[in-house]
């Protein structure tokens, strides 16, 4: 398949991705609310309540994320860091993971995190939410929350992984003959900043 053919079939094939798109924020909105439990956190500053993430927000996200072990969690969280001020300004938007406040703080400063982080060790909110446990593990993913009528409700929630509509590197690898060729996320890499070099 000669380029221009490649590229039309490829263009085609996100049109077709864009219809899903819309059709999935048709069911979205149809979708009837779960109510959930104010549940209590921990903080580097103390316990905080569920309902106390919203702070002047409706609207909240929480992301269940593996905690310090997992380099690919740490992958979306380095994403999220980016767009966060972007998100909060629409949103509240929290990252909860097993880890102590203690451990995450020293990870988020080293990092540079800037968005906030809540613990679930010792509360039952990860395995509500489908999530995981302490005995069998924790999985990865994504939740939304409203405020409605003094309740609290899940409007949404999804897995994350590679691939996933939440982390930009995988479909910017997807450009590529290859795609992620075998790469997997490291917590640190060499020094492999692209440079320019000017010829002349």
């Amino acid at each position: 398949m000669n380029y221009t053919d490649g590229i039309k079939a490829m263009n085609d094939y996100r049109n077709r991705i864009s219809g899903i798109r819309q059709e999935m924020q048709r069911v979205q909105a149809e979708i009837k609310p779960q109510e959930v439990e104010d549940y209590v956190f921990q903080t580097s500053e103390g316990p905080v309540k569920l309902s106390e993430l919203f702070g002047d927000k409706d609207d909240l996200f929480i992301v269940h994320n593996m905690g310090t072990s997992c380099a690919y969690c740490t992958l979306w969280a380095d994403g999220y860091n980016g767009i966060y001020h972007h998100l909060a300004d629409r949103a509240a938007f929290v990252m909860s993971s097993p880890d102590t406040p203690e451990v995450q703080s020293k990870f988020a400063a080293k990092r540079g995190w800037v968005f906030p982080m809540v613990s679930h060790d010792g509360s039952s909110f990860a395995a509500d939410m489908g999530y995981g446990n302490a005995s069998d593990g924790f999985m990865p993913g994504l939740s939304a929350f409203q405020r409605q009528d003094g309740r609290i409700m899940r409007v949404s929630d999804t897995q994350l992984g590679p691939g996933d509509d939440f982390c930009a590197l995988w479909h910017i690898l997807d450009m590529l003959p290859g795609g992620p060729g075998g790469w997997q996320p490291k917590f640190a890499y060499a020094n492999n900043v692209t440079t320019i070099t000017r010829a002349g």
